[in-house]
């Protein structure tokens, strides 16, 4: 496991100021947390070398996009072995309807989101896709009613 690399407040306020605006210019950042615009560029730059900033992205709106239909898919395999798991992970990383996979622990290896138009499409992924990966031995499928919470993880 990754070891943690410490930081101190204001990097946790960049940090904070990021999530809520990537696309904040490194100007109103600085002054948001009080530093000048060449140390906090620097800071931004550190946290981006040590890996806590992993990128920059537009977060999409599935619905308005054409894909209101989520589906949670429980995947067990077969056997449990290294070249097993990473074929799974090969085939499901090709498969755009996937926007999540989690390899878990408990009674099912992986735990997939499926963003879809309808649920046409969902058969036609996972009869045409999913089950005919080799070494997948069966799939359960939930579908969510109504999202509770959404977010993305916070600096705190």
């Amino acid at each position: 496991m990754a070891e943690a690399v410490k930081h101190d407040e204001i990097d946790r306020a960049i940090l904070r100021e990021l999530q809520a605006d990537g696309r904040i210019s490194v100007q109103e950042l600085s002054q948001r947390v009080g530093l000048s615009p060449s140390p906090c560029a620097r800071r931004i730059r550190m946290l981006e070398e040590d890996g806590i900033i992993t990128g920059y992205h537009a977060l999409i709106d599935e619905a308005k996009a054409g894909f209101a239909f989520s589906v949670f898919v429980s995947v067990k395999l077969d056997r449990q072995v290294d070249d097993t798991l990473q074929e799974f992970e090969t085939a499901v990383r090709a498969y755009p309807e996937v926007v999540d996979c989690w390899l878990m622990t408990g009674n099912r290896d992986y735990l997939l989101r499926v963003a879809v138009r309808d649920i046409a499409e969902f058969e036609r992924f996972l009869t045409g896709k999913l089950t005919r990966v080799p070494a997948v031995a069966s799939i359960e499928s939930s579908i969510p009613l109504r999202r509770v919470k959404s977010g993305i993880s916070r600096s705190r």
